[in-house]
């Protein structure tokens, strides 16, 4: 079969430095051909060169052959034409990809009729049609961007990507934020889409598990090149190259098994029938829930099961009822002073950042507020909270966008630890993170919590994560604690939690 996409030899610079070198790969009609590697490997670089994303300081050499075409010699306005009706786009983060001030439908109605001369009336027929095609109810048509959840965003993008019938669909990370139901979801709806419009997908990804359901072929890039290719079985049971293997190594496997006993008698973090109510929606229902000092709880669930509500209370950041207390002390009641003993750790480092500071000040943010270190004595702790991430002293100047994925993460742990804190809450800090970064961060933090002995609250869709690292996990399901546990993953004793751990997600061909 001729190929729908033909890649040759394409080569990507910024100024004089080089992201991609001499890639080439082949993608036919209805195949789906996943591009995996680290951060920097230039997957994403490659994807976005197809489309004409890229800054104007890029330089692009070689071939991108579209139906016999090549892409990077059209002009600008063909080349638009070809965006959203040839090639549709999937990006990684819906909810900054969509308008927030303009309803779902009318953004499907616009991404129609750009392409199509129909008028408005036919095209929101179409839009109510592809909002139907991917699993959305009518209703939602005139709903807002944060009215609705991940996974329905996910699903809207979607739809504006496939709403001109293109022949290939490139995904950019399109699961990476959602938890493992919705993951699911949108993978069979990608699967559907393929099997029913014969879309060539173009999956850019770091999750072994989603290439392992649903690619045919991989392409796995370092270092702006392509180091192996082949059927999906035939790379994951004998990778050539020892970077393959790497990646493939530093998978976690989710398995049936119980988690390690242990006691920890000293409680740190205690809730005592909590709730959190917005107007008349309760996100959280009368949790009570326990952690001790070095010991990790995993909290998992869906997205709207009320993880972020329940760690909004515990900082203070939320009105709840009920009672929380941090080492003995009621959380409602902590001035400036004493909400430095909880520390945080968020799921996406770049945003939470200032980007106009460098990482020197934003690890010295927190001991200038709490205490009075400065001078010498300030640059001497954050050089020593720099060598406890393992991060170099030499990057003290540097800026969030100077960065790695990992390194910004590291950089966020430091601030967080920077005031010796007795509690740690990690919202989904690794998921944004390829497989092998995550599993040197999962290190870190196992290896912090040995030395500093802080109790740690790690909220993750990721369940082999969470049992990679917890020693007990709780599982939250419509605002309740619906089971908890070292069993969770052993013996699931409520249906919800056993429908979670049927929708992970494995490497297993």
């Amino acid at each position: 079969m001729s190929a729908l996409l033909s890649v040759e030899n394409v080569s990507v610079g910024f100024g004089s430095s080089s992201a991609v070198s001499e890639v080439s790969f082949s993608l036919t009609a209805g195949e789906v051909l996943a591009v995996v590697g680290e951060s920097g490997s230039g997957k994403t670089v490659t994807a976005m060169s197809l489309l004409g994303l890229l800054p104007p300081t890029a330089s692009v050499s070689g071939r991108a052959l579209l139906g016999g075409r090549d892409l990077y010699s059209l002009p600008a306005a063909e080349l638009r034409q070809v965006r959203g009706n040839e090639v549709g786009m999937v990006f990684q983060e819906p909810m900054s990809a969509l308008n927030p001030v303009f309803t779902v439908g009318s953004q499907i109605v616009e991404a129609v009729r750009v392409h199509r001369s129909v008028s408005r009336a036919e095209a929101r027929e179409r839009a109510l049609e592809l909002l139907r095609l991917v699993g959305l109810p009518e209703s939602r048509f005139k709903a807002y961007p944060h009215e609705m959840s991940g996974g329905q965003l996910q699903r809207v993008v979607i739809a504006m990507a496939v709403a001109n019938e293109p022949s290939l669909l490139i995904a950019d990370e399109p699961t990476t934020a959602l938890d493992v139901t919705v993951q699911a979801e949108i993978l069979g709806l990608l699967r559907d889409l393929r099997d029913r419009l014969g879309v060539a997908i173009l999956l850019i990804t770091h999750d072994m598990g989603v290439v392992a359901d649903l690619a045919d072929r991989v392409v796995v890039m370092n270092a702006g090149r392509v180091v192996e290719t082949g059927p999906v079985r035939q790379v994951f049971e004998s990778p050539r190259e020892d970077y393959t293997r790497g990646l493939l190594d530093s998978v976690l496997s989710l398995e049936a098994r119980e988690l390690p006993s242990r006691a920890f008698p000293d409680p740190v973090l205690r809730l005592s029938d909590v709730s959190v109510t917005y107007g008349e929606f309760r996100a959280v229902s009368d949790v009570s829930l326990e952690i001790g000092r070095g010991e990790t709880l995993g909290l998992v669930g869906e997205s709207g099961s009320g993880k972020s509500s329940l760690a909004g209370a515990i900082t203070g950041l939320t009105r709840y009822t009920g009672r929380i207390t941090v080492s003995g002390r009621e959380v409602a009641a902590l001035r400036k002073a004493g909400r430095g003993r909880i520390g945080l750790v968020f799921q996406d480092p770049l945003s939470s950042l200032n980007p106009r500071a460098t990482v020197a000040k934003s690890i010295a943010q927190p001991l200038v507020l709490h205490t009075s270190s400065r001078g010498k004595e300030l640059a001497a702790k954050v050089d020593s909270l720099l060598d406890a991430v393992q991060l170099s002293p030499s990057l003290r100047d540097r800026y969030p966008h100077e960065l790695s994925g990992g390194q910004r993460q590291r950089v966020g742990i430091a601030r967080a630890i920077a005031l010796d804190p007795d509690l740690l809450i990690a919202d989904e800090p690794t998921s944004a993170l390829d497989v092998t970064v995550q599993a040197r961060v999962l290190d870190l933090f196992r290896s912090l919590q040995r030395d500093l002995r802080f109790a740690c609250l790690f909220i993750s869709h990721d369940l082999a994560v969470v049992q990679h690292l917890a020693d007990r996990v709780a599982v939250l399901h419509q605002g309740r604690v619906v089971e908890e546990g070292t069993s969770v993953f052993a013996a699931p004793q409520d249906p919800y939690t056993q429908r979670l751990l049927a929708s992970a997600l494995t490497v297993s061909i």
